[in-house]
């Protein structure tokens, strides 16, 4: 996609707002995949390359949380942890329309697209105080990469208002928004405050719709 070469009609640049909801996967609470009970908002800018890609950077920002009492696990009920974490994300990648999605050729568009690339976030570090059974506390600064699998639909709502809606997981590569694997915290390990499994990252889930307001001349030509 980034080698993508050809005639280009669609507006140049898009930008909005971003606004729904949030959840996260891993060995605290629910089980579910897609499940929002927290805001994420935020903004995001395209720069579109041709009718069928854009260069897509968001900023959003989100408080994910689980708790296992209302898991359908009796483990994880028994087991009785909760938290709360803040996650503040930057995301660069790629924005690939199913159709071609070009309002020069006028009202209305519409097509699904996936987006994918690299993100950059911050979050806090949690561990177990006072070992099992304990409570999960706040403790430190998580910074970490994820990787955005995102798929959506819009349509143009105007020739220079387009509406979307879309579902997008991140795999994060690290263990510890909930505070399962405090070594990252620690730099080294604590078996009695370690639980999960360790052999799977954490996730996290935004669901959510976009506005964004288009602008920009039409470019005759683009190298990619």
């Amino acid at each position: 996609m980034f080698a993508y070469s050809a005639n280009t009609y669609s507006q140049t640049f898009e930008a909005g707002p971003f606004i729904g909801g949030a959840n996260y996967i891993g060995d605290v609470g629910r089980t579910n995949y897609v499940l929002p009970n927290s805001l994420v908002f935020g903004g995001l800018v395209k720069w579109n390359r041709s009718p069928r890609h854009a260069f897509r950077f968001s900023l959003l920002f989100a408080e994910i949380n689980a708790d296992d009492n209302k898991s359908s696990e009796n483990r994880r009920v028994q087991r009785g942890y909760s938290f709360s974490n803040n996650i503040a994300e930057a995301s660069l990648g790629v924005e690939f329309n199913f159709w071609d999605f070009d309002l020069h050729q006028g009202h209305p568009q519409s097509s699904p697209y996936l987006y994918t690339g690299l993100t950059y976030f911050r979050a806090d570090h949690l561990y177990l105080k006072n070992g099992r059974g304990g409570n999960l506390v706040n403790e430190g600064t998580n910074w970490s990469f994820a990787i955005p699998m995102v798929i959506g639909y819009k349509e143009s709502i105007t020739k220079h208002i387009v509406g979307a809606f879309e579902i997008g997981a991140r795999y994060t590569f690290t263990d510890n928004l909930d505070g399962s694997w405090p070594e990252e915290l620690l730099d080294r390990r604590d078996p009695p405050i370690e639980f999960g499994n360790r052999n799977t990252n954490d996730w996290y889930v935004f669901t959510g719709v976009n506005f964004t307001f288009s602008w920009g001349r039409r470019p005759c030509y683009r190298n990619f």
